[in-house]
């Protein structure tokens, strides 16, 4: 059999080698885990094409090569792991799947590969529950990660020591990546493009793609409303009120006591007994988070927008934006804004 061992791709002397980019797959991985990311490199690399420089060398690799099947069902072909042990791996990213705990009791030996090849690559990233690999493989000790939401307290209960960031898209620390559910692994894959080739790039890519170009991982991965529907409270029609009524300033007990057919007391008693909140820490919130997407998506001034959320001004809106994100309204609009 011919020696298939990784030869990397040189090019002409007067341009850089490509980097090169793995996908590690493995059987019950997610397909759009894998694809999201694989499409946001493939983009990318057209795009520099175009301008005469190098694309990405990029490859997707397995424990034994040959076809894997992904979770629904769509096999995707690979190469062996074991023809690029002596490579310049530049970037490693590991997709996660719905079966994670079945995976992870038949992966001790893709973990001791991803524990070998951390010293010697530049970054890895894992998309959704593809953190818990990088945990087998002890790269997020003491560090901070995010995950899929609905794994949050699974990963925090088997990694204790890592430090989990439930509310963001992706997190950078060191050289490692890690990012939140599925579609989230094109934003993480989006971020990495950007720091290689500079934002005009990744803003290409993303309009291609037809997704939001995120600059950093602080975004939150779910709405605070749709937060508050999926527990067993009775406020879904009060919240949703108040959510529709941020220009409203005075929002006081006494009229959201009415609102939910009980006495003020007794309202602010349960509602805190049911939410984990005050109501006013969630008009809060709700302002705040509303105040988060006319930043990302709207060309409205700040103060506009502090008055569109019922902040009233701008002051207001800075104070609450700091004690919640610890950054100012402008500087989340630097970051994160689409226009």
């Amino acid at each position: 059999m011919a020696d298939m061992t990784y030869i990397p791709k040189y090019l002409p002397t007067s341009r850089k080698y490509q980097k090169l980019v793995v996908f590690v797959a493995f059987p019950q991985m997610g397909l759009l885990d894998m694809t999201g990311a694989q499409t946001v490199f493939w983009a990318a690399s057209r795009y520099l094409e175009e301008r005469g420089l190098p694309p990405y060398d990029r490859h997707t690799i397995s424990l034994d090569g040959g076809l894997v099947n992904t979770a629904e069902g769509v096999a995707l072909d690979t190469r062996v792991l074991s023809d690029f042990d002596n490579a310049d791996i530049d970037t490693i990213i590991v997709p996660g799947s719905p079966y994670i705990i079945d995976v992870l009791g038949s992966s001790s030996a893709l973990a001791l590969w991803l524990s070998r090849q951390h010293a010697k690559v530049r970054r890895m990233a894992s998309v959704c529950s593809g953190a818990f690999l990088l945990a087998q493989a002890g790269l997020l000790e003491g560090k901070r990660a995010a995950t899929h939401w609905a794994m949050l307290d699974l990963l925090r209960e088997r990694y204790p020591s890592i430090e989990i960031d439930g509310d963001a898209i992706f997190v950078h620390q060191d050289s490692i990546w890690t990012s939140a559910g599925v579609t989230a692994g094109i934003d993480l894959a989006l971020a990495l493009v950007e720091e290689d080739c500079g934002r005009e790039i990744a803003m290409k890519v993303a309009r291609e793609l037809v997704v939001y170009m995120k600059r950093s991982g602080g975004q939150s991965q779910f709405s605070e409303l749709l937060q508050s529907q999926s527990a067993d409270i009775s406020f879904d029609q009060l919240n949703e009120w108040i959510c529709s009524h941020l220009q409203q300033r005075e929002m006081t007990i006494d009229t959201l006591a009415a609102k939910a057919c009980m006495s003020p007391r007794n309202f602010a008693r349960v509602y805190k007994q049911k939410t984990g909140r005050t109501p006013a820490k969630a008009i809060e919130i709700f302002r705040l988070e509303a105040a988060r997407r006319l930043l990302e998506d709207s060309p409205h001034s700040i103060q506009e927008i502090a008055a569109r959320c019922g902040f009233g001004d701008e002051e207001r809106m800075r104070i609450t934006f700091h004690r919640h994100l610890a950054v100012s309204p402008s500087e989340y609009r630097k970051r994160f804004s689409t226009h």
